[in-house]
């Protein structure tokens, strides 16, 4: 790891890793369904791969993004019902 980008990707990466192993060996079926984490997966690679190409300002914002959909569309502080 040799940026700044590649640790934060990998931290935000492995923290959606986490998610969807705890949410499917969950007695409940939560909302979610596989698909739904391919965009912050995509997000991470291609943040990393601006903020590698120095496009920081870019990298940044897709981080933020990532972050968004994570807490809005995938709820990881339980509150999904």
């Amino acid at each position: 790891m040799s940026t700044v980008y590649d640790l934060v990707t990998i931290i935000i990466f492995a923290g959606l890793a986490v998610l969807f192993l705890q949410r499917s060996v969950a007695p409940e079926t939560p909302d979610d369904r596989i698909y739904h984490y391919a965009p912050p997966a995509i997000g991470c690679a291609l943040a990393n791969w601006l903020g590698n190409a120095h496009y920081d300002l870019a990298a940044v914002l897709v981080i933020v993004a990532v972050l968004g959909y994570i807490v809005y569309v995938l709820k990881p502080f339980g509150q999904n019902p």
